[in-house]
């Protein structure tokens, strides 16, 4: 049960838990006066979360996460990263407090807002280009499936979210303003309009600051979402006027979706009418939290707990652009990889910047692997601080894959397969009891990684030929692999025998002599454990391959 696991979370050094105890802190400020806070912090901290729920009825309401996303394109890596990352922060929270306090995770779509250029890569280009500045659920869909283009997004998002089990409630900024919900809120900041705009305009460069104004009025002509002064407010009747272009002189409600706000207002009002507790952003937008808040206690509220996470970066350091193409797309790391491995990288040092990039992938899909097996055998203070309970919120699998991807990208390199029914024939012998019914996450691994090899390891290939010392002890290592039973599948037997090798013929330091191996062997210049890849391989086929890189014919 979670309850068992509050003690643990209380000193949980990952940054979930550190995440999860901030929230914490920051909901019994918020709701609770000093005295208050201090009795329910006594009976959270005991495990006794469902007391202080019931002894304080201002802590009844559900905690709630919210993450943004802005459905003028379709969902991509940096969605994924916040909703998991968020989520991971939510089930801290709950070990945090035993399980007893209602959360909710809410994935906010800005598809109010008007469409200012024409993505690429998208049909019908020219349709989208007459319906420019409407919002995006007043845009014609140019792939032609949904009433409108925020829609067609709207459903992309969700089947995107949904198709990784995230456990969220979705909100379309276009149905909060038109129902009302936010009415209360762009009333209040009708009031207090000066206020905002003093926080605003010191943002600005001179040539805005002479037209800016925090409302977005809806063009009772057009449709279009106006970026145009404020000319006259009229608090008591809740309207503004300005110049529409298209109309003249007019005169809005505030309110029931006649107007939008600019973002860092509209997200401001966003934190104060939905009482937001939590929502964390990229660094690039830490001047914007700044700001949104100060605009979020102007109107009454209070902003919510977050933090800033690191942006990505590619190959060569760069700031990844989705114009320039130099990222990685999430259908390009499912090709490659699980999702679970994406979720470990989500995972590790988000406050540090990242490549994010191809070569990362392999490693990541071991490194998960590794976690798993850990989490096997370790205490629960250390359990919970394992990368795989964030993950799989407490309960990761047993096992994972008996083998390592970078094995498998070996295995598929030397035996030249092309499919998985060959790769499964090698496991046969090393796995007899093992199918892709009863060992899925290997099945999965061997796809990805046929996909991996074909894509980045094939073309990249540089055998090179054995020195003199280094083919003496490759015929040597063969020698004492013949003295084997043809039929050894025990890795380790085989590993002993490779460092014996390595030892008698004084290779120093000893990783020169498996440097030696991948690159003759294997055309790399690193690998898998030897042994393991021998007994999947084959013992008579590891043979045959090393007599042929002593001769030199691999590089051949």
């Amino acid at each position: 049960m979670l309850t068992d696991l509050v003690p643990l979370a209380r000193e949980a050094k990952s940054w979930p838990f550190e995440q999860a105890r901030a929230l914490l802190n920051h909901v019994l400020k918020k709701r609770l006066s000093d005295a208050e806070r201090d009795s329910a912090r006594l009976l959270i901290d005991a495990g006794k979360a469902d007391e202080a729920l019931a002894t304080f009825e201002a802590l009844n309401r559900p905690v709630l996460l919210e993450t943004g996303y802005g459905p003028s394109g379709l969902p991509h890596m940096g969605t994924f990263g916040e909703v998991a990352r968020t989520t991971m922060v939510r089930n801290a929270f709950r070990a945090l407090t035993g399980d007893c306090w209602a959360t909710r995770l809410v994935a906010f779509s800005d598809d109010m807002d008007g469409l200012r250029k024409v993505p690429e890569g998208v049909p019908n280009p020219e349709m989208l280009k007459e319906d420019l500045h409407l919002p995006l659920t007043k845009v014609r869909d140019p792939f032609g499936t949904h009433d409108s283009f925020g829609a067609h997004n709207n459903a992309r998002l969700r089947a995107f979210l949904d198709s990784f089990g995230f456990d969220y409630e979705f909100m379309s900024s276009t149905e909060t303003y038109r129902s009302g919900r936010f009415d209360a809120t762009l009333l209040t900041l009708l009031k207090r309009f000066d206020a905002v705009m003093a926080i605003m305009l010191p943002t600005l460069g001179e040539e805005r600051r002479a037209t800016y104004s925090p409302f977005l009025p809806i063009s009772p002509v057009t449709g279009h979402v106006l970026q145009v002064p404020t000319l006259e407010r009229n608090v008591d009747k809740g309207t503004i006027v300005f110049d529409d272009p298209a109309g003249g002189r007019t005169e809005v409600p505030v309110t029931g979706g006649h107007v939008k706000l600019q973002w860092k207002p509209d997200w401001a009002m966003r934190w104060t009418a939905l009482d937001v507790d939590y929502e964390m952003s990229g660094k690039d937008l830490i001047e914007s939290v700044r700001e949104s808040g100060k605009i979020c206690r102007a109107l009454g509220g209070v902003p919510p707990e977050g933090f800033n996470y690191e942006l990505f970066l590619d190959i060569e350091g760069k700031k990844i652009s989705k114009s320039k193409g130099n990222g990685l797309t999430m259908e390009q790391w499912l090709r490659y990889g699980t999702p679970e491995s994406l979720s470990w990288y989500m995972f590790q040092s988000p406050k540090s910047a990242k490549s994010l990039h191809f070569n990362v992938i392999p490693r990541a899909i071991d490194d998960y692997l590794s976690f798993i097996e850990q989490y096997r055998t370790q205490e629960p203070a250390k359990r919970i601080d394992n990368a795989v309970w964030s993950i799989h919120a407490g309960d990761p699998p047993e096992v994972a894959s008996p083998v390592s991807f970078a094995l498998l990208l070996n295995l598929v390199g030397v035996a030249n397969a092309s499919n998985k029914d060959q790769l499964w024939a090698y496991m046969a012998k090393y796995l007899p009891e093992a199918t892709p019914a009863n060992e899925p996450v290997l099945d999965q691994l061997m796809d990805r990684a046929l996909n991996y090899y074909e894509d980045f390891v094939r073309p990249t290939k540089a055998y090179r030929a054995p020195t003199e010392g280094e083919a003496t002890a490759l015929l040597d290592l063969a020698g004492r692999l013949k003295a084997l039973p043809a039929d050894t599948t025990d890795g380790e037997t085989i590993q002993n025998e490779v460092y014996a090798v390595g030892k008698a013929h004084a290779f120093e330091p000893l990783r020169a002599w498996f440097q030696a191996l991948y690159e003759v062997l294997l055309g790399a210049s690193q690998g898998p454990r030897f042994g393991s890849f021998a007994a999947i391989y084959g013992l008579p086929q590891t043979i045959e391959l090393i007599e042929a890189g002593a001769r030199g014919e691999l590089a051949r």
